[in-house]
């Protein structure tokens, strides 16, 4: 039997054992892998009922928080930026929400090659953002960054060539940021491209484990790398998002998330490293991170965004 197999009979067994089918209709049920990173989600159809089953990878109890992610995915459901939740297990985190019929997955492919992708995608992230969806955590880039790094200290690991140089220009972003705080608000946090639905007319968002109250230019600026924008996608996503020209401040914003989103991931990739994760290549990935971060920060007008957000919002460095 394959894993394939194996995973769709675990999948009509766990189905099966929540209630939401009759127990014939659970058996005659289609089940269809549809994939997952770190878990593993199937398409249920029976009848002319669809849903969508999440069946959580191993290990993901240790690092989130169940309770807080089934807040996120109700309220986002109620706000409709995302399917309706059926069934939340708290301690398994099994979920079940409304399949979403004629809805493509993501990928930087589909956001270059549909059209009007990266505006739905700045609209939906508008919608959330303006929405009234309160969740139970913060995300706070700036510990987080602290954390990964006294976690690698203690490793006593490798850092990328060159870092040290750069923490001069990180500590002047984070002075930035925080001179003109902007109000928090219900952020996604992990917008990769995979976790955005399209059907051509709208998006819903999907995949709340990492969100949290936040800056909601994060989202932005993390979705921009993610998908590998260029300018004219930046461009159409951002101007979806504000309804038109953003101020010179929150572009900068943006711009500086974006830098902060790789140096992020390069530090979480350089944690793998050291534990000798098997599943990638984390320090290839972690350089590439880095020096994509260190390219953008070196770039002629990174330090005009960085005045930007410095100065009072609406304001503009010469």
């Amino acid at each position: 039997m394959s894993s394939d197999d194996r995973g769709v009979d675990e999948a009509r067994s766990v189905i099966g054992k929540l209630g939401l089918l009759l127990p014939a209709a659970a058996a005659a049920a289609t089940i269809t892998r549809l994939g997952g990173l770190t878990n593993r989600v199937f398409r249920i159809e029976a009848g002319r009922d669809r849903y969508a089953l999440r069946i959580p990878g191993k290990g993901t109890e240790e690092y989130i928080n169940r309770r807080h992610e089934e807040r996120a995915a109700r309220a986002t459901a109620a706000a409709d930026i995302s399917p309706e939740v059926l069934h939340f297990d708290a301690v398994s985190g099994v979920m079940v929400t409304r399949f979403v019929d004629g809805a493509a997955t993501m990928t930087p492919e589909k956001f270059r090659s549909i059209t009007g992708a990266p505006a739905r995608a700045g609209e939906v992230l508008r919608r959330l953002h303006r929405s009234d969806a309160v969740f139970d955590c913060r995300f706070e880039l700036f510990a987080v960054i602290d954390g990964y790094l006294k976690v690698l200290e203690g490793k006593q690991a490798r850092l990328p060539p060159g870092y040290h140089e750069l923490e001069p220009e990180v500590a002047a972003v984070r002075t930035a940021l925080a001179a003109h705080a902007l109000p928090l608000a219900a952020c996604h946090c992990d917008p990769l491209c995979e976790n955005f639905l399209d059907t051509g007319e709208r998006m819903w968002l999907i995949d709340w484990e990492y969100s949290g109250m936040n800056d909601p230019l994060w989202d932005l600026g993390d979705l921009s790398v993610e998908g590998g924008f260029n300018a004219a996608q930046d461009e159409e996503m951002i101007r979806a998002y504000f309804g038109g020209e953003p101020l010179p401040s929150e572009r900068g914003r943006i711009v500086v998330y974006k830098a902060m989103c790789d140096l992020l991931w390069a530090l979480w990739g350089l944690i793998q490293y050291a534990n000798n994760n098997p599943v990638d290549d984390f320090w290839a990935y972690s350089l590439g991170r880095f020096e994509r971060c260190r390219a953008l920060m070196a770039s002629a007008d990174f330090g005009r965004h960085v005045d930007n957000v410095r100065r009072a919002p609406g304001s503009q460095a010469p």
